[in-house]
């Protein structure tokens, strides 16, 4: 088969297109033949060397990819025959194979893809509709809130801004650049903004009018995530899932007292330690799919050769949804 493998940390160009022996599904495992890749952005860290994440970073060398969907086609000692020549998409873990024509998933791992939903759509929802839904119960959305998300057309803002409008609050999306502004716009944000524009926060005010902001859904951190948190108004809640500005925002206690804000952070750690929440929050998100009300956002998938530039795209910020690799 053909596969994706690093022998060095470093540049998206150490990612190398190679032929390698087929994996052989061991116990309790089945063989995917992959349909769609999922590329995170945690796999652009993790190609770099650079850790942080609730997972060490993994040995060389190795074949990136962490969710893919397909169909099974061989099963190994003791996985259950009904799941051959099925539609699965699976979560691996970091760093696990999925960058591959075949990949190797326990069964544990499997969820089978419902009718009508594409191979795209199944690995935009396992990982990152899996995050998204963490995000979306801790903020507990409802129709009295008005909701800020940063980074509205990438995977888990698009999947946010969905739910905040289900839910029938006042969605505020933030993208960059007119593409990303209609989309965002499409998918139900009732107001939106380019973040690239330096009064994008006083247009947020002047739009709100007498309106406080209620929620804040912060993907990107550094200046625009200090910003979030000032345009929250009294009780407000913040929550976090990341910072693809390349830095935490810089948040103090004087900053919480004051308006009496909350801020948390229900991803890593703390979805780890919690038994079967992983499965719950997977299940979750592909309900609201298959149920219609969400359609994951994919971008156009790259080749499987092209590597190297889906993470590029994604880290510059030129995709827009899911970035999902075809084999």
């Amino acid at each position: 088969m053909r596969a994706i493998r690093q022998y060095e940390f470093g540049p998206a160009e150490n990612l190398r297109y190679e032929e390698v022996e087929d994996p052989k599904p061991r116990h309790g495992q089945v063989r995917i033949r992959v349909r769609a890749a999922g590329v995170h952005l945690l796999d652009t860290t993790i190609r770099q060397g650079i850790g942080g994440g609730p997972m060490p970073l993994p040995e060389l060398p190795m074949t990136p990819g962490r969710e893919v969907a397909g169909v099974v086609d061989e099963l190994g000692e003791d996985a259950d025959s009904r799941w051959l020549g099925k539609r699965v998409v699976a979560h691996l873990g970091p760093a696990s194979g999925g960058y591959a024509e075949l990949a190797v998933a326990p069964v544990t791992a499997l969820q089978e893809i419902p009718d009508g939903v594409t191979d795209e759509g199944a690995v935009a929802t396992i990982g990152t509709g899996r995050t998204a839904m963490a995000v979306l119960n801790e903020a507990k959305i409802t129709s009295d809130d008005a909701v800020l998300v940063t980074a509205a057309a990438g995977g888990i803002g698009s999947f946010a801004v969905q739910y905040a409008h289900n839910a029938g609050a006042l969605v505020i999306g933030l993208a960059r650049g007119p593409e990303k502004l209609a989309i965002v716009r499409e998918l139900g944000a009732d107001l939106v903004f380019d973040y690239s524009e330096d009064d994008w926060a006083d247009r947020v005010k002047e739009a709100l009018g007498d309106r406080e902001l209620t929620v804040a859904l912060d993907g990107v951190g550094g200046s625009q995530g200090e910003v979030a948190l000032k345009l929250l108004g009294v009780g407000g809640r913040m929550v976090m899932f990341g910072w693809s500005a390349g830095r935490a925002p810089e948040l103090s206690a004087m900053d919480f007292y004051g308006r009496g804000l909350t801020v948390s952070v229900p991803i890593g750690q703390r979805m780890l330690r919690v038994p079967g929440a992983m499965r719950a929050l997977e299940d979750q998100a592909l309900a609201e799919v298959a149920a219609g009300r969400i359609v994951p956002l994919v971008n156009e998938p790259i080749p499987l050769a092209e590597v190297a530039r889906a993470h590029t795209d994604l880290v510059s910020r030129r995709t827009v949804g899911k970035v999902v690799l075809r084999p």
